[in-house]
């Protein structure tokens, strides 16, 4: 069995959301299970120490790019990071320590996968780097 991270971050705060209740315009915004005050830097750190890689930072909607990056610098080329990636942020992230790029809306469309959005992913990311997030 292999343990695989995860730091998910919503309006800056590490959170761990009840599945499927974040949902868009929702102003109320997700379901907790857990909160803390700790940083996303904070688990980076933890999961590096410990060895723990592969994991990943899931960005929950805006403002979580600060939290993302200091997560990504805290151990680099030891996490993924996914949560509103596009050609344009692609590099930013990946220069930041993310050993990968997670996508999911921006490829995918109604159920169909979107080839000329793949494409300009592969050519941000290459493929190495490119992970495609079926869920």
């Amino acid at each position: 069995m292999r343990f695989r991270p995860c730091i998910d971050l919503h309006k800056g705060r590490v959170v761990q959301i009840v599945g499927g209740s974040l949902q868009d315009g929702d102003a109320a915004g997700p379901v907790t299970n857990f909160e803390t005050e700790q940083s996303a830097a904070d688990y980076a750190r933890i999961y590096r120490e410990d060895g723990l890689n592969g994991g990943h930072v899931i960005m929950l909607g805006p403002g979580n790019e600060a939290g993302a990056m200091v997560a990504l610098e805290a151990y680099p080329e030891g996490l993924q990071v996914g949560g509103g990636i596009t050609p344009e942020n692609t590099g930013t992230f990946l220069d930041g320590g993310a050993s990968h790029v997670i996508v999911t809306s921006y490829v995918f469309r109604e159920g169909r996968l979107e080839e000329a959005q793949l494409e300009e992913m592969v050519a941000a990311a290459g493929r190495e780097q490119l992970v495609l997030d079926l869920s």
